[in-house]
């Protein structure tokens, strides 16, 4: 019996074939190999076409599925991963009317910041845990306030993640915990808040059908199982956040547990079954894949827009793209730490949470022409990008989430020793990696949703620890030092 997960990210779509009874991954792919396109037509904007992840996903999907490890027929459910907080917008046909605006887009981040203020901070952090901030809820009212006769049309509002899976199966729905990371679920009452939806002037049948994250959310119709080479009758069978998901997909799903992303943006992702917030929402607490009233689950979310993009920033124009990115990391290790003063603030993708919605754009200091070469630039951006999480999640222990050991999937920044290095010595965390990553994470939900696995611990067999980092003592003092220079330059923005 084998099981698929799509992850459906800004930079490429992910594809992998989960074998049930081996508990691993027998085949994936991914599309484009190269970054998929952001269109910014106004600086803060960013947008991506629905029918780009589609099409991507179709491509991804066929190269999975061609891998001899691969039993087409014994394909038994899909799971679905997708970048949170977009918004897709269709009509009564069924039409997209604009492209998404996507995760890291700034256009609403003050809309949210007065809604905020005049719904009252309290009532927001009590009961939706946030700001309305740059989240889906305020981007729609961007819509409504400056496209109004394309506002008039609209028949739902979805996810990314809910539009690939009524792409699939044809019906519109959507997850609690998907309307919690769009600003629109109401934590104590449980549903969508009436009081929200007023204040924007939504209406409430804008809003999908809801289903738990680990549920029957509808069968591929047979024309698209033939276009993605699918046996017939396959049900789609768990959709989530990207982050919650990778929480997931690393097997975090009870209070105190931590899990940790380099890709694009960064992030720390902490549970809870406290109604926790921060007062100034700087990180953001939203429900968990597993969170269903009376047990609440809720994950605590650190996002950091500017990480790997920052790096991959580098290698395109620090090294012309004929610097591997292994090269990058040897090149970078040669330079002691604190790369000889010279300091990189990451924050240049958009509005940055921890920095309450402000987009600062990305910050070098400390520049000198006689000393600093790129690989003190490659060394600068990855202590910054670490010197950036330990900012946030001294936030979060402030709410209580402690990082002790933080787990990770083996890929991205996280395949970096420096990145690692640089981070378990500065936060004192024991980094854990494992086996796995976004579209496992979603085959192992698909295989929970359609009851193939009896328990979360049962769906979890294969997961194995593949890699350890703790902090080096010679190095903290060092990296401390380093830090607070770095957060010196922060503190003057």
């Amino acid at each position: 019996m084998q099981l698929l997960g799509f992850d459906i990210g800004s930079s490429s779509v992910k594809v992998s074939v989960l074998d049930v009874d081996k508990g691993v991954t027998v085949s994936s792919a991914q599309y484009p190999e190269t970054e998929m396109t952001i269109v910014a037509n106004k600086p803060g904007w960013a947008e991506q076409d629905p029918e780009l992840w589609y099409q991507n996903l179709k491509k991804a999907c066929n190269k999975a599925l061609s891998s001899p490890e691969v039993k087409k027929d014994q394909i038994k459910a899909i799971g679905i991963s997708y970048q949170m907080h977009g918004l897709v917008i269709v009509d009564e046909k069924g039409e997209v009317l604009r492209p998404s605006i996507i995760w890291c887009d700034s256009r609403a981040a003050e809309i949210g910041n007065k809604a905020f203020a005049e719904i009252g901070e309290d009532w927001c952090l009590q009961n939706l845990l946030n700001s309305p901030g740059n989240f889906t809820a305020s981007k729609l009212k961007w819509v409504k306030d400056n496209e109004p006769e394309l506002y008039s049309r609209i028949y739902k509002i979805m996810l990314p993640g809910d539009y690939i899976a009524y792409r699939l199966t044809g019906q519109i729905m959507t997850t609690a915990s998907g309307l919690s990371e769009g600003i629109f679920w109401e934590f104590p009452k449980d549903g969508v808040s009436d009081k929200l939806l007023e204040y924007y002037g939504f209406q409430s049948s804008m809003i999908p059908e809801i289903k738990t994250s680990f549920s029957d959310q509808g069968t591929v119709l047979d024309q698209i199982a033939e276009e993605f080479d699918l046996p017939k009758g396959v049900k789609v069978t768990y959709r989530a956040g990207d982050q919650p998901n990778n929480a997931f997909s690393l097997n975090v799903l009870n209070p105190g547990e931590v899990a940790a992303t380099g890709g694009t943006s960064g992030v720390v992702y902490g549970v809870t079954d406290n109604n926790v917030y921060d007062d100034d929402s700087r990180v953001n607490t939203f429900a968990h894949v597993n969170h269903q009233m009376p047990s609440s689950s809720l994950g605590v979310l650190l996002c950091i827009n500017g990480t790997g993009i920052l790096n991959s920033w580098m290698n395109k124009n620090l090294g012309k793209k004929e610097v591997s990115y292994p090269e990058m990391n040897d090149l970078a290790s040669g330079v002691p730490i604190g790369s000889d003063g010279l300091t990189i603030l990451p924050f240049g993708n958009g509005s940055e949470r921890i920095l309450k919605n402000v987009d600062y754009g990305s910050q070098i200091n400390h520049l000198n022409f006689n000393i600093h070469t790129p690989a003190h630039f490659y060394r600068a951006a990855q202590e910054g990008i670490a010197f950036s999480f330990k900012y946030g999640m001294d936030i979060m222990g402030e709410m209580g989430i402690e990082t002790n050991v933080i787990r990770a999937g083996k890929a991205n920044m996280f395949l970096s020793d420096l990145f690692k290095n640089t981070l378990s010595n500065i936060s004192g965390a024991t980094i854990e990696l494992y086996n796995t990553d976004g579209a496992a994470g979603a085959a192992r939900g698909a295989g929970v949703g359609a009851n193939i696995y009896a328990s979360f611990e049962e769906a979890f067999g294969g997961l194995s620890k593949v890699g350890q980092t703790e902090p080096n003592t010679a190095d903290v003092e060092a990296t401390q030092e380093a830090y607070e220079k770095w957060k010196s330059a922060l503190n003057k923005l």
